[in-house]
């Protein structure tokens, strides 16, 4: 045990290990949608969907055991969603690549990543970042999260004459309403382990709902599915184009500023930033998602990226890699439990995700509001990350909002050459999507 808590950087006499196991369940159960979605919407391109949930599920482990090791920090790592989305309906269904042709995009992209986090590229980005930024990415991904929540309980829905507004009272919607407002009253009260016993209460309360469901011949237990149909099926017949080369830029920016704002955000919640604006460790996050992904892209699935709920499991109180050993290890008992963790709603989360952003929206009050070149970028980048949809789009336009407002107000010295780059990825970005 000793050397365990050294090479996930647990220490006993400043952390409790029933703090970092119950922080561990709490993000997997805020996560393990993941399990059910993800097969859901690679198998729409001929994919085998078992062996998708196999994939999703070893992935996961793995990429979140590497980072329990390798950065010894609390978070989790699992197929991206978003990316996924892109595998599915813009790569295969619209861009005509055969899904075999995009494993091999995604394992080109892991390879990707390994080079430039090996030379410090990634870190050089993340260290040009201003830190009224880094705080609004953190109060914006506090927003997202709880927009997940509220969206995942059928509370706020799509609308045709708003885009979106509050959904009709069903059994779901009143499920995912108990759960905040359980949620809520448990963290108030100062109960421990307030977010995963709300999403154990609200699984419980949804069977009488019916909102948690059994499948006839229910069993807790089944073997995990075969993954042969989809490992190392690559097929790289055509991929050496202009097309291609675009596309592996756009994955490459997309999950670079993903992961690069979810680590920004939850480090500040850990409280693990330096002084100078910091991350410890924050390389070995980075190479974890790397290598992540490049496995993750031979088992079969789509890209590998640190989970912004995460979140969950530190404001449970985890702040060692004891935290992401927990979610690794629940991961790999998904491929013989998956019934028990399949049957947890998505409104059972939402509370969650819910008071997860009530706490991370205290960056806000970090944020310099009296010059507005600097407050504008800021409010750019949280507004344009809920209502996007994406962290990554978010951190894009609120970066190129802060270079476009110092260069008008003519604030040279706040600029560096790293962000004049970047700015340019952008457009170049924005422009071919």
């Amino acid at each position: 045990m000793t050397f365990l808590s050294k090479a996930l950087g647990f220490n006993p006499k400043q952390m409790k290990l029933r703090t970092e196991i119950i922080a561990g369940a709490t993000t997997f159960l805020t996560m393990s949608y993941i399990l059910a979605v993800n097969p859901a919407i690679l198998s729409s391109t001929g994919m085998d969907k078992g062996a998708l949930f196999t994939a999703t599920a070893l992935a996961s482990a793995i990429a979140t055991l590497l980072l329990a090791f390798m950065a010894k920090l609390p978070f989790a790592q699992a197929p991206s969603m978003g990316l996924n989305a892109f595998f599915a309906y813009t790569l295969c269904q619209t861009m005509g690549y055969s899904w075999q042709n995009t494993l091999a995009i995604m394992v080109i992209e892991g390879l990707a990543f390994i080079l430039i986090t090996f030379f410090n590229v990634r870190e050089k980005i993340l260290d040009s970042i201003p830190n009224n930024l880094r705080f609004a990415i953190s109060a914006g991904i506090g927003m997202f999260i709880a927009f997940i929540g509220l969206k995942n309980a059928g509370i706020i829905v799509a609308k045709e004459a708003t885009f979106v507004g509050l959904g009709a009272f069903t059994p779901t919607c009143i499920l995912g309403i108990i759960a905040i407002l359980l949620s809520g009253a448990l963290m108030a009260n100062n109960v421990k382990g307030s977010l995963f016993w709300s999403i154990i209460i609200t699984t419980v309360i949804g069977i009488p709902m019916g909102v948690t469901t059994f499948n006839e011949g229910w069993l807790p237990v089944s073997m995990p599915q075969d993954i042969s149909p989809i490992f190392c099926k690559f097929d790289f017949t055509g991929l050496f184009s202009l097309k291609t080369i675009l596309v592996v830029f756009s994955l490459l920016l997309v999950n670079i500023f993903d992961t690069l704002g979810t680590l920004m955000g939850l480090a500040d919640k850990t409280g693990i930033v330096q002084e100078d604006g910091s991350i410890p460790h924050v390389k070995e996050a980075m190479m974890s998602d790397a290598i992540g992904t490049t496995i993750g892209a031979a088992l079969g699935s789509s890209t590998i990226s640190t989970y912004v709920e995460s979140a969950s499991g530190v404001a449970e109180g985890g702040r060692s890699g004891m935290t992401s050993f927990v979610v690794g290890i629940l991961f790999i008992l998904a491929l013989f439990l998956s019934p028990i963790f399949m049957i947890i709603p998505s409104a059972a989360t939402s509370g969650a995700l819910v008071m997860v952003g009530v706490l991370m929206l205290d960056s806000v009050k970090k944020i310099n509001l009296d010059d507005i070149s600097e407050s504008f970028p800021a409010f750019i980048t949280m507004i344009t990350m809920v209502l996007s949809y994406s962290i990554a789009d978010g951190v894009c336009l609120g970066i190129l909002a802060f270079v476009i407002m110092k260069a008008c107000t003519k604030k040279w010295k706040d600029l560096n050459w790293t962000l004049f780059i970047l700015s340019i990825l952008f457009v170049l970005y924005f422009v071919n999507n």
